[in-house]
């Protein structure tokens, strides 16, 4: 890495809107560090970044492997440190045919990579910002919608987000007088598998494209909450603020029942 390029971290570069984003900042004077576990498609996305003028390094592995992700980290930061860090990997899962509800096991995997990952890839890089990037740096970490208000269907996935929503709204208050900034990226349904996988409505939905743009333009703005689409984010906000019981009776009118 050379002096004065712009060094940007993204996990889940392999979703749609983390391969997106990547494509979104390649530039000349720009190294990308992009995770994945999809290894066909995070070299197709490496190669589209390089023909746009960027540096690209790629890390094939799977979050909930701690040790590569801490050896990871490590590495890229050794000599200096990423001026932003897209804390975007993330899975869903749901509740199973005939009111079954959700797997164990399935919700072990989504803990271990929307929260245990998400909190390690900060705290792996947040050493090296403070140190080097003293008064500059951004993390920006993706939550959803969903963390307003949990969905009957996706229960640990609206709980995972509310956890990273929590836990970036705490790191922006703290990290402020040191210069670091903080943002809490919160979509809506934005076209991908996972998103296909999802079972209800799927209203406004965007394509990865439209998503990264409207991040970057937040990022750049500094909103400490970046939320799309309008009117959904309006009426999620609203969820949260309504009584409960309230708020739940709407979900099953718009279709949102298990």
């Amino acid at each position: 890495m050379s002096d004065g390029n712009r060094v940007i971290v993204i996990t889940g570069a392999t979703g749609a809107i983390g391969g997106a984003l990547a494509q979104s900042y390649a530039a000349p004077a720009v190294t990308l560090f992009l995770q994945g576990r999809k290894v066909d498609l995070l070299a197709s996305i490496a190669a589209q970044c390089t023909a746009r003028g960027a540096v690209v390094h790629t890390a094939a592995f799977d979050l909930r492997d701690r040790e590569k992700l801490s050896a990871w980290l490590h590495a890229l930061a050794a000599d200096t440190a990423p001026d932003l860090v897209i804390v975007n990997a993330g899975i869903n899962i749901h509740s199973q045919a005939d009111n079954a509800g959700e797997s164990w096991q399935e919700v072990e995997s989504l803990l271990e990579i929307n929260i245990r990952a998400a909190f390690a890839t900060v705290n792996g890089v947040l050493p090296a910002m403070r140190k080097h990037k003293r008064g500059q740096g951004q993390i920006a970490l993706i939550s959803s919608l969903a963390a307003y208000h949990g969905l009957p269907m996706t229960p640990s996935y609206s709980a995972s987000k509310a956890a990273i929503k929590a836990y970036g709204e705490g790191l922006r208050a703290w990290l402020a007088d040191e210069g670091i900034r903080v943002n809490v990226v919160m979509p809506g349904y934005v076209a991908s598998p996972m998103c296909d996988e999802m079972p209800g409505p799927k209203p406004f939905l965007w394509s990865a494209e439209k998503a990264a743009a409207a991040i970057k333009r937040g990022l750049a703005a500094n909103h400490a909450r970046i939320s799309f689409p309008f009117p959904l984010n309006l009426g999620s906000w609203f969820l949260a603020v309504l009584p409960a019981g309230v708020s739940q009776r709407l979900l099953r009118l718009f279709g949102y029942a298990v």
